[in-house]
């Protein structure tokens, strides 16, 4: 398994980013303390110059595993269950928005929080069809170029829809689309799931991508998580995927970065 972690290409609201915005110099000191990638936060593909930022990546000899999207509900409150259409299909071209960049990475498109929640007055039925409906047009139009999608599921407090690995397996099968997987939490499993290794076995060969955070999410050390026996569960399924760091900056980025990678090696 690979190490990478998070970096949003702009400033953002979100607080669960180590590093924000400057990217050649966050991209610098990642790759200095042992990362073998970056995780990228993008909200909107057209505010990044592709080329510029693959040149650094490269110069670095880092990778891209996957791409970001929640910032397009954080910022603009763009999702896949708005009650309007019109938000609702310009959440679905945001997304594939994505698609060449995540092309020319080889990276996974994470759609975490551009589910969006349940708007006043509609049905949670209704949110979850047109959740499944937005999911299946993202992924046949990323199919056409190979780029593989990973859903999250996010817990109780941030979202009414998808917590669980079961809820999360039981979405796929109603999509029905190969290039659609999961994104497994620690910090959403921890509050979410009856155990953590349980529920990674569960979900098995439908892991396309996994965070970690410890449970009070700061980065893998700073919390109670079993992170020697969430990594065995992990490698028990076959994964061969990364392993990305999507933590607080606290105490402070640089200490959360190197603490995270440090505790995540010696195991």
């Amino acid at each position: 398994m690979k190490l990478s972690i998070v970096l949003s290409t702009q400033s953002a609201r979100f607080e669960a980013v180590a590093f924000k915005g400057d990217l050649e110099t966050n991209i610098t000191r990642i790759a200095g303390w042992g990362y073998d990638g970056v995780e990228l936060a993008i909200r909107d593909p057209r505010l990044v110059d592709a080329e510029a930022m693959e040149q650094v990546v490269t110069d670095h000899r880092l990778e891209v595993p996957a791409i970001g999207t929640g910032q397009a509900w954080g910022e603009e409150k763009l999702s896949f269950t708005s009650a309007d259409p019109a938000v609702r299909k310009t959440a679905v071209e945001r997304i594939q928005s994505h698609i060449p960049l995540a092309n020319r990475f080889n990276a996974i498109i994470i759609l975490g929080l551009i589910r969006g929640i349940t708007p006043q007055g509609q049905t949670h039925e209704k949110s979850l069809s047109y959740l499944v409906e937005n999911l299946r047009e993202c992924a046949e139009a990323g199919a056409a170029q190979g780029v593989r999608f990973a859903l999250e599921p996010i817990n109780r407090y941030e979202t009414d829809l998808i917590h669980t690995v079961s809820e999360g397996l039981d979405l796929l099968e109603q999509v029905g689309a190969d290039n659609l997987g999961l994104l497994l939490d620690t910090f959403h499993m921890n509050i979410e799931e009856p155990g953590i290794e349980q529920s990674i076995q569960l979900c098995g060969k439908r892991i396309f991508h996994f965070h970690m955070a410890d449970s009070n999410r700061w980065y893998p050390g700073a919390g109670h998580l079993n992170f020697r026996s969430i990594l065995e569960a992990l490698d028990e399924t076959g994964y061969q995927g990364w392993v990305s760091g999507e933590f607080l900056p606290n105490p402070d980025p640089s200490t959360a970065a190197m603490e995270g990678i440090t505790h995540l090696r010696q195991l």
